[in-house]
């Protein structure tokens, strides 16, 4: 049984939506950021943490790709090129998608309202634009970014996508509109929406 630490409504949704396209047993310990029970498994008090016979693991992407490799599916084999090629995909996401929703979410209402900067989300959407269209190119006319199957960076995108979504992000390419409506039609993610 895997315990994960976090909420449906932070990143934790990525990491119990890999445990059900997995089928894996896991249970939900709702936990907001910084609260004790996050500090428990995690100095820095930030969710989500997978907890494994007792043991952290941190950062939703490290968790996605723990769980990928240790059940041999959404991902390819370490040391292949294919694996290089995922791991870049991931890299891109987490650093042209998430890094400016998350710097948006923060000037909106996390930071100490002296530290806000609101005016900041008109270049984070620019560039968001931008970035929605190098997922748009990285896509090509497949329907998951590796090719034929789901892979990690597969969920990060539509999560990201998701909170972009709710964040009023432009998201007006159709490649990556299509792909996201394929995702959220997966079975694991209608199971895991039918919770929240």
């Amino acid at each position: 049984m895997y315990h994960v630490i976090g909420k449906l409504s932070n990143r934790a949704f990525r990491v119990v939506w890999m445990l059900e396209e997995l089928e894996q047993p896991y249970e939900l310990h709702a936990t907001s950021p910084h609260e004790s029970a996050a500090r428990q498994h995690n100095p820095s008090g930030k969710v989500p943490v997978l907890l494994v016979d007792g043991e952290p693991i941190t950062d939703s992407s490290a968790i996605l790709q723990f769980l990928a490799d240790r059940h041999k599916r959404f991902t390819f084999p370490a040391g292949t090129l294919d694996r290089a090629r995922q791991d870049g995909l991931i890299h891109m996401i987490n650093d042209e998608l998430d890094a400016l929703l998350w710097m948006g979410t923060r000037h909106m209402f996390l930071l100490p309202e002296e530290h806000r900067v609101p005016e900041i989300r008109h270049s984070l959407k620019w560039e968001f634009a931008r970035s929605i269209e190098n997922l748009g190119a990285a896509l090509g006319d497949k329907p998951y970014l590796m090719g034929d199957e789901m892979t990690v960076p597969d969920i990060l995108a539509a999560h990201c996508l998701n909170w972009a979504f709710g964040a009023k992000y432009p998201v007006e390419n159709d490649a990556v509109l299509a792909f996201g409506k394929r995702m959220r039609a997966r079975p694991a993610f209608q199971r895991l929406k039918e919770k929240t």
